[in-house]
C-alpha cells in the first residue's frame, strides 16, 4: 500500500477490504458478511420493521438482530445471513467464473 505524509501524519491508502487491512483472518468472509448485514439493515429500515418483527421474519431471535445491527455478526454464518435476506424478500444470485489468479476470491456484488 502506498504511504504519504499529510500535515506531519503518515497516511496509508487502504485496500477495498478493511478487514484485510487490519490483518484479520478470513477477511474475505468478513467483508461478505458485513455486506450482507448492510443489506439486511437496509431492508429492515425500508420495510419499517421493528427488531422483533425482523427477527420473526428472519427466523432468529431479537437479541441476534440487535447484535447484528450493532456489528456483531460473528455468531451468524454467511448462509444464515443469506437466508435472512431471502426471508426479507430478497433474491440472491451466486455467480461462479474462472479466477484471474491461481486462487480465486469470494466477492459480494451489490446492485
Amino acid at each position: 500500500m502506498k504511504k504519504r505524509v499529510i500535515e506531519g501524519i503518515e497516511v496509508q491508502r487502504g485496500s477495498s477490504n478493511v478487514f484485510a487491512d487490519l490483518g484479520l483472518p478470513d477477511a474475505d468472509k468478513l467483508k461478505i458478511k458485513s455486506g450482507l448485514v448492510i443489506e439486511i439493515r437496509r431492508a429492515i429500515r425500508q420495510q419499517g420493521l421493528t427488531q422483533q418483527e425482523a427477527a420473526t421474519r428472519m427466523g432468529i431471535t431479537q437479541p441476534k438482530v440487535s447484535g447484528m445491527l450493532h456489528g456483531d455478526f460473528s455468531n451468524l454464518s454467511e448462509r444464515k445471513l443469506m437466508e435472512c435476506l431471502n426471508r426479507l424478500g430478497y433474491d440472491i444470485e451466486i455467480k461462479v467464473r474462472p479466477a484471474s489468479a491461481s486462487v480465486g476470491h469470494l466477492m459480494l456484488a451489490l446492485p
